[in-house]
């Protein structure tokens, strides 16, 4: 399948007038073809059953490339899976290419998530991430949070796990005095969903660091502390 073939094949579940919507919304200047998330969804799982991983990476690669908001998120999709083999690293080549190109949530967002399942197949690879924390492209320091969130879901953590929480919670401290909406909000949101697992560390962060964090942000990230 080429990528003007699913371009295609995702053109017929546009909804008229969506797209229109979808530019508002997003306020980011790209082409919308106005499809619904689930109908991405379906789609790039069916391709992803039929196509070799060599396939479904050139095809990935195409569909990021054509800079189409559903292509793009579908790009995503076709390599968001917990085991890829044989060839795991070109899967996180891959996504890891793609992270410069941020430039809006829902891309990104759909785009770590493929990237978290890389990172949890190999966690070695949390080195090349934290070289993002440093990137004067705000998306890419976000995504070392969003990529990494993973780790505030284990409910039973080993020492090495506890050991990389602590790593990440560190590139989340030294975000504090970023003042941008977004960095926030990414921070909040680890701490959030760290704390249904682990409050006291999140009640230890926010001790620390949470009269410098904005607002909204500490409000966010203590919302679900008992």
């Amino acid at each position: 399948m080429t990528a003007e073939e699913a371009i295609a094949e995702l053109e017929t579940h546009a909804v008229p007038g969506k797209a229109a919507e979808m530019e508002k919304y997003h306020k980011v200047p790209r082409r919308y073809l106005g499809v619904a998330n689930p109908d991405i969804d379906g789609l790039s799982k069916a391709w992803r059953a039929d196509l070799t991983l060599e396939s479904r990476l050139a095809l990935a690669a195409d569909l990021w490339k054509s800079d189409i908001h559903e292509a793009r998120i579908a790009a995503a999709k076709l390599l968001t899976q917990a085991r890829i083999r044989p060839d795991d690293t070109a899967a996180w080549a891959l996504v890891q290419s793609w992270v410069p190109d941020f430039d809006a949530w829902a891309v990104a967002d759909h785009a770590s998530i493929a990237g978290q399942k890389r990172l949890v197949a190999d966690p070695s690879r949390l080195d090349e991430v934290e070289t993002w924390t440093h990137s004067p492209h705000m998306w890419t320091r976000r995504a070392a949070l969003v990529m990494t969130l993973p780790w505030t879901k284990i409910r039973h953590p080993r020492p090495e796990d506890t050991a990389r929480t602590e790593r990440i919670l560190g590139w989340a401290a030294a975000y504090v005095p970023d003042r941008d909406w977004f960095i926030q909000k990414a921070i909040a949101w680890w701490l959030r969903d760290l704390s249904k697992h682990d409050s006291e560390r999140t009640r230890r962060f926010l001790a620390a660091h949470g009269d410098a964090m904005k607002p909204f942000a500490r409000k966010e990230a203590g919302r679900l502390l008992p």
